[in-house]
């Protein structure tokens, strides 16, 4: 008896799991049409924007982000032409919607732009504009270019140049967000 109603237990239990896993999977598809269905339309931009400790946007709507890159900074609209590219120290501007922009200081990482219009953006550091300090970023800056002064050699001297020049647009970020 014991055994045939652990058997019945387990049954269900596997039933009930296998449901689960159909249901989720059910979801996750349907977020995915979703996404796929408003990046289509050519309204909107499906943005995955993440760093190693936060994900700020996970294929969110978007109507425009602006990319501070390596070959210079440019805006992704909805029907982009696909790109690939390397982040350097600046401020992603996302569009949630026309009136509704949002800020973020990143230090380095890379971008993709999709042929169907979602973007993807893997920062190394992003923070809210809004969440940062010039007075500490100021100080910040004091002691990489004190750094850089003292660099005794070509390691020091390049971790303190790449310090200089995170905290010099950290910097110019926050003085004209202002």
């Amino acid at each position: 008896y014991q055994r045939r109603v652990h058997g019945e237990f387990a049954k269900m239990a596997f039933s009930l799991a296998r449901v689960a896993g159909v249901a989720r999977s059910a979801l996750q598809t349907r977020v995915r049409q979703f996404a796929a269905q408003a990046a289509s339309d050519g309204t909107k931009i499906i943005l995955t924007f993440s760093s190693p400790h936060q994900a700020h946007y996970a294929q969110a709507a978007v109507t425009q982000v602006n990319i501070p890159s390596s070959n210079g900074d440019f805006g992704v609209l909805p029907n982009h032409v696909p790109a690939l590219g390397v982040l350097k120290p600046g401020v992603v501007s996302v569009f949630e919607t026309a009136d509704a922009k949002k800020d973020f200081f990143v230090s380095s990482g890379t971008i993709t732009v999709n042929q169907d219009s979602s973007v993807q953006i893997l920062a190394e550091e992003a923070f809210p504009l809004n969440q940062l300090d010039v007075s500490l970023a100021k100080t910040g800056l004091d002691k990489a270019n004190a750094a850089f002064g003292s660099a005794k050699n070509d390691v020091e001297r390049a971790e303190a140049e790449i310090a200089v020049e995170v905290y010099t647009a950290l910097v110019r970020a926050l003085e004209s967000s202002h």
